[in-house]
């Protein structure tokens, strides 16, 4: 998913304060004159922000780590990544973090024509400089999408992984959710094959309040550790699986109806259930109230108790296709969530330039008074 560094930096910023009725003024901007293939961004614990893009052509490229001031200035930034006429080697970033150190860690994939596609994680001290770095997964296709720091000082890992060997063991078959916790050193404490027979890949994962783990992202499967598929396994669900600490699932659930639904971010709330931000390209089974012809996307906003039973759902959008990217509960109990929109009509007001131009649209749910 293509983020401009100048809009999202704005948008944690929006996420933080009350919505007023005179808008805020530009504080700084930052523009990158570079094809951006993926990014991932965080404020850091000095005001500051943390950056992770992936630049260049689709067959070859670098990973950017960029950290910035408050005021937007580059405080140091990082190139990772090397190609040459007889290999390649090409870093995609997907997910940053502060680490509580005070240093970041990194989560993506690497390709190599000699090793394939492996996850990679990398841990930099405050400074920027590597202070560990790891290649996992197995002979077949491995990317990490999502990265936290856990409250052990180690790390939980979300992906997926066509892979049977290696670090990988327990594939269903196809893609299956990969998840991988590691320990402080990057070590890994243990590794869990999460899916069916067809292709499955997680997005998001996040460590919860009871010490496990919640994670979202679609499935085509309807199979293995997966129940309640809605449809031809042609077309995604969201899928949702709650962790024990020790990755054991302990629940999970299909969301969706007859076409490609797909869960992007997930967050634990304040009450002990949990927000989940995704696009929704169905009109049937869990899905209701899409707006455009069937097969184009909504942001879809489903708010699931502590057991994965929804309490409520929300479409919005408009005829064209748009999708979230990130969601955050906010102070007042209520939702920001960020993506981007092809819309001109329905939720969608104020889009800049035609249609056939995407913006990025932000939502600002309240709180619900009933369900």
């Amino acid at each position: 998913m293509k983020k401009i560094i100048l809009i999202t930096m704005l948008l944690l910023l929006v996420a933080t304060l009350h919505i007023n009725a005179q808008a805020p003024a530009v504080q700084w901007q930052k523009s990158f004159g570079e094809k951006n293939l993926d990014y991932d961004i965080q404020r850091t614990t000095d005001g500051g922000y943390i950056v992770a893009k992936r630049s260049g052509p689709i067959n070859g490229g670098y990973t950017w780590i960029i950290k910035f001031n408050s005021f937007g200035t580059i405080v140091w930034k990082k190139k990772l990544g090397r190609k040459n006429i007889l290999y390649e080697i090409l870093y995609g970033a997907k997910s940053v973090q502060q680490t509580s150190d005070g240093g970041y860690v990194v989560a993506g994939y690497t390709w190599s024509s000699y090793h394939g596609d492996n996850c990679w994680i990398i841990k930099f001290n405050y400074l920027g400089t590597i202070v560990w770095k790891k290649s996992l997964g197995g002979s077949d296709f491995d990317i990490a999408t999502s990265i936290q720091q856990t409250t052990d000082g180690g790390y939980i890992v979300a992906g997926g992984s066509d892979s049977n060997d290696g670090d990988v063991t327990g594939n269903h078959g196809g893609s299956d959710y990969w998840i991988v916790k590691l320990n402080s050193s990057g070590t890994i404490e243990w590794q869990k094959s999460l899916g069916g027979s067809d292709d499955d890949l997680a997005y998001s994962i996040q460590q919860t309040t009871d010490g496990g783990y919640i994670v979202a992202g679609c499935a085509h499967s309807n199979d293995g550790d997966i129940t309640g598929h809605h449809g031809s396994t042609r077309c995604t669900d969201y899928w949702i699986v709650k962790l024990s600490s020790s990755g054991t699932i302990e629940w999970q659930k299909s969301l969706g109806g007859n076409c490609d639904d797909i869960a992007e971010a997930i967050q634990q709330t304040s009450d002990g259930g949990y927000v989940v931000a995704g696009r929704l390209s169905s009109n049937d089974g869990d899905g209701t109230e899409h707006h455009g012809s069937n097969g184009t996307s909504d942001y879809w906003i489903v708010k699931l108790n502590s057991s994965g039973t929804i309490e409520w759902q929300k479409s919005l959008g408009g005829s064209g296709n748009d999708g979230p990217c990130l969601v955050w509960q906010t102070s007042d109990s209520g939702y920001i969530i960020t993506g981007y929109s092809w819309s001109t009509d329905g939720d969608v007001i104020e889009h800049q330039g035609p249609a056939s131009s995407g913006n990025y649209w932000i939502v600002k749910l309240g709180y619900p008074t009933r369900f």
